[in-house]
């Protein structure tokens, strides 16, 4: 049996899902906040103080890097599947 890779086809759904990390990523560079704030609501269940668990400057900057270091595989994944 041969894969996608193998015989040259790429698959939709994967690519798909490919360009809907690299739009997670774009906003984990740009906006963290959006990420925490979307977050935050779904700790309020278990969390007293959801609003208390914001980061700080840096943690935000450290999310900034990790995004960056995301869109590159997820770039390198889509360009080999295309």
């Amino acid at each position: 049996m041969r894969t996608a890779s193998e015989s040259g086809e790429s698959s939709p759904v994967l690519i798909l899902f490919l360009c809907l990390f690299l739009i997670m990523g774009l906003v984990q560079v740009i906006r963290p906040q959006l990420i925490w704030r979307l977050n935050s609501r779904m700790q309020r269940g278990w969390v007293k103080n959801p609003e208390g668990t914001e980061p700080t400057g840096k943690g935000y900057a450290m999310q900034r890097v990790t995004g960056v270091v995301f869109l590159a595989v997820a770039t390198w994944m889509l360009i080999q599947q295309i």
